[in-house]
């Protein structure tokens, strides 16, 4: 009796503490406006002092979780940010746009937009591939005299589901690294759930806003370029542009495959490993495009050093925010709350699927920014999936639900809201009649595909 009374004491106590530490993240973050990466790491501190955890611990504990992440957002980030950088300023991106506009015509423009943004934003961040083809959607806008949103709705929830649910974007790597999911089932799983979620948010229900909110092109928002490819006389080919981006995709798919088709220790098996994962995969694809999209079509060495040194600077702080989310979690696990957070889950009968999911809606909503909701929750979960054992395909599944929350409901604290609404020319009431309901149906297509794939794992 005294154990079971001390048992649930120590649960609600970790309960308690877990609940707490996320609400003092949160105003450390929105109300003081400190940086998230150190809003994660003091909180992690104080969890981990009142979690138990013995003092001469908790550094060693904060290095455990720092550095067993680091080692592989930072390789699979760092090169997946060089090829999208190289790709954008060779002209390959815009290759790809222009190629997919004429085969799809005028009439089904809509869709070739929805599957520019979702090709070229797995390795281009939202920022750049947006404004990268927003020139496109003005042209469309205006040659047809559709509303912008008509043809700006299906390019803007492309780049959202690839920026949310499909690696090597920043978000899905990162919460992958924390939760432990296999990069393959997560592709997998991001481009099942993903474009389902594109088509019924960008196409369907932009058509329908397009009809409903008539808005022209905001010419005081027309992006200046000054990128190197004005100054080239050759631009790559749709064929070898698209190989940059599909290739490693590929290669790391068939690694997953491989450990399902052959037995552990086969040579196919261990071939696949190697050249299938994905620091082998993305170096391939690197080599390819610093060759192909750079040397071959006239750049220099030093060029394709500058593009490539260029690329990293903006994600410093996403590969070092990342890291603080693994000490967060690392902390949570060794104070205890992996055991207390399942049994939590299993007396509200929530799926770990639909759980994940609510708990980056939570956070998101709270404080905006996409990559803290999903670090965040990533965190939270990764102690449910160390002590539950799930498969490898149901983390991949866990891992794009909480995409999904850190997805829907973007509103006036978010930057991606600021950032359509300029570019589209709306009012907040209309960017949140148009984006915010936007990203909510991908958020939600997409949670439900991936639910109804684990009730089958």
């Amino acid at each position: 009796m005294i154990n079971l009374t001390f048992y649930f004491m120590s649960a609600t106590f970790l309960l308690s503490l877990t609940v707490i530490s996320i609400l003092v993240l949160l105003v450390l973050i929105i109300k003081l406006r400190m940086q998230a990466f150190i809003a994660l790491l003091v909180v992690s501190m104080i969890v981990a002092v009142i979690g138990g955890i013995p003092i001469g611990d908790v550094i060693a504990t904060i290095q455990e979780g720092m550095g067993g992440i680091l080692g592989y957002i930072a390789i699979v980030i760092g090169i997946g940010t060089m090829i999208g950088e190289i790709l954008r300023v060779s002209g390959g991106a815009k290759q790809i746009a222009g190629t997919l506009l004429k085969q799809f015509g005028e009439k089904k423009a809509p869709w070739a937009l929805s599957l520019i943004g979702l090709i070229v934003a797995i390795p281009v961040f939202f920022e750049v591939a947006l404004i990268l083809f927003i020139p496109l959607v003005y042209d469309l806008t205006r040659r047809t005299g559709k509303s912008i949103l008509y043809y700006g709705i299906p390019l803007v929830a492309g780049i959202a589901v690839a920026h949310a649910f499909i690696p090597p974007t920043p978000g899905p790597v990162a919460v992958a690294a924390l939760i432990g999911a296999d990069l393959g089932w997560v592709i997998l799983f991001g481009l099942i759930a993903g474009v389902p979620s594109a088509i019924v948010g960008g196409i369907f229900f932009g058509r329908y806003i397009g009809n409903k909110i008539i808005i022209g092109v905001p010419e005081h928002m027309i992006p200046e370029t000054d990128d190197i490819e004005d100054s080239l006389m050759k631009i790559p080919g749709f064929a070898i542009s698209v190989s940059v981006i599909i290739v490693p995709l590929l290669l790391i798919l068939m690694n997953t495959a491989s450990g399902i088709f052959f037995p552990e220790g086969h040579p196919a098996a261990i071939w696949m490993s190697f050249i299938g994962h994905p620091f082998s995969a993305l170096i391939i694809a690197c080599l390819m495009a610093f060759h192909f999209l750079g040397t071959r079509l006239g750049f220099t060495r030093e060029q394709v050093q500058q593009v490539a040194t260029r690329s990293m600077q903006p994600v410093g702080m996403i590969i070092l925010l990342t890291g603080a989310g693994g000490v967060f979690g690392r902390v949570l696990v060794t104070a205890g709350v992996g055991e207390v957070l399942i049994d939590v889950m299993a007396s509200t009968a929530l799926p770990v699927v639909l759980f994940a999911f609510i708990v980056a809606t939570v956070i998101r909503v709270a404080q905006g920014s996409a990559t803290v909701a999903m670090v965040t929750t990533a965190g939270l979960i990764a102690p449910i999936i160390e002590v539950a054992g799930y498969s490898p395909p149901l983390i991949g599944c866990v891992t794009i639900a909480i995409a999904c929350g850190a997805t829907v409901l973007s509103h006036v604290n978010d930057s991606g809201f600021w950032l359509v609404k300029e570019f589209f020319g709306m009012t907040e009431k209309q960017t949140l009649k148009s984006w915010t309901i936007m990203e909510t149906i991908i958020g939600l297509t997409g949670v439900s595909i991936v639910l109804v794939i684990s009730l089958f794992l």
